[in-house]
């Protein structure tokens, strides 16, 4: 029996690396920003007797994004899309930080929508944080519809030059386009969700502890389950949501954050 495609992107990632090591039943398309890291995780994939193959992918790009989803449907019947790849709020750009995490998403849901089949399972990443932003009419219009010209615009009018709050809109952004795409996916038997970690350690998590150090021990005291998350943590929910054991699963999100949510919602707002 030919083995379902998984596409990961991000997939040279902490969290993308995490998951795709969980998924051997699968072919891991790995993708990434450059050839360099997405050649060298097919490598260690391939030493562990995976079945793995890379594309370098801009997921910023309508045309990048494309040529990724034709590489994919030639692997193979399409089992899923994990979408991993991201930027935080260390990036100092809130353009950028638009773009790749919100931009970025909309361009690939729309992309994977052409090879979604029967089983499919679409898994996005929010965020926590993506919980904090209240609704907002005008806002909500603009995050669920990224690719319109205006859309970064009326979010920028908002956070300023504000790269931690624009990220946390953006993460909101994924959760509204999961509600908006859930029907057409649905209509093909296939789902999306998606999933929103806590404080993870992975390199930028532990980068983020480095330089935060006081923010990160705040954190932990306000976590019912009093640890950080490790990348583990989030790709046994993973390899849960796109099993069939997930099959009534559509149109939502998971929160893996020890508990931590709602002492943030308690205390900060």
């Amino acid at each position: 029996m030919e083995k379902k495609v998984m596409l990961i992107t991000g997939g040279a990632g902490g969290l993308g690396v995490a998951t795709g090591n969980k998924l051997k039943e699968y072919k891991i398309v790995v993708a990434d920003f450059a050839d360099d890291v997405v050649n060298k995780t097919v490598d260690e994939y391939k030493k562990k007797g995976f079945d793995a193959v890379g594309f370098k992918s801009d997921i910023t790009s309508k045309e990048e994004v494309e040529q990724l989803i034709a590489f994919t449907q030639k692997q193979g019947p399409f089992g899923g899309l994990i979408h991993t790849a991201g930027v935080s709020e260390t990036v100092n750009n809130v353009d950028k930080v638009f773009n790749i995490n919100l931009k970025g998403t909309a361009l690939i849901v729309d992309a994977v929508y052409a090879i979604a089949e029967e089983g499919s399972s679409i898994v996005l990443f929010s965020s926590m944080m993506g919980h904090t932003i209240p609704g907002n009419e005008k806002h909500d219009e603009a995050l669920k519809n990224p690719l319109k010209i205006d859309s970064l615009s009326v979010i920028k009018a908002v956070v300023k030059d504000d790269s931690s709050l624009m990220y946390n809109y953006t993460k909101r952004g994924v959760l509204l386009l999961v509600k908006e795409n859930v029907m057409r996916f649905g209509k093909k038997g296939s789902r999306i969700n998606s999933i929103s970690p806590g404080v993870i350690m992975t390199q930028m998590g532990l980068k983020a502890a480095e330089e935060h150090p006081e923010k990160i021990n705040q954190l932990l005291q306000m976590t019912p389950l009093n640890r950080t998350g490790e990348p583990d943590d989030i790709a046994d929910v993973i390899k849960f949501m796109v099993s069939q054991e997930a099959r009534f699963i559509s149109g939502t999100d998971i929160l893996v954050d020890g508990g931590v949510l709602e002492s943030i919602l308690k205390y900060s707002f």
